[in-house]
């Protein structure tokens, strides 16, 4: 089996081009069999909510909504950042599939011993 590959995301659609190059790194791993976590913080914790991941960041560029379909079909998680998503009053029932509200601890957990690549945006 590949190595894991963690992606940590802080920016949510007022960056919209950091979100989908995020989201092609993420989907990239996940559609080559690697264990895939993407680690929402910030702004980016809304993009776990039912409906909030739309739009195209440039031309040429692949709707976020089939990036985030993409990522689920090939086996991709979330954790979202419990501090950062209470602080903005979410609510969890709205996640999408993937996404639980989790934190650092349980990042490093899903990690293990071997480790992962990670990318940060």
């Amino acid at each position: 089996m590949p190595g894991k590959a963690v992606i940590s995301l802080t920016t949510g659609l007022e960056d919209p081009e950091k979100v989908t190059v995020a989201f092609l790194v993420a989907v990239g791993a996940a559609e080559t069999g690697r264990p895939t976590l993407m680690f929402l913080t910030k702004e980016a914790v809304r993009l776990a909510l039912d409906g909030f991941a739309v739009g195209v960041a440039c031309d040429g560029c692949p709707p976020l909504a089939d990036l985030v379909k993409r990522y689920e079909a090939a086996g991709g998680q979330y954790y979202v950042c419990p501090v950062c998503f209470n602080a903005k009053q979410l609510d969890a029932g709205n996640l999408i599939a993937g996404a639980e509200v989790q934190g650092t601890i349980p990042m490093w957990q899903w990690i293990g011993d071997d480790g992962a690549t990670t990318f940060s945006y």
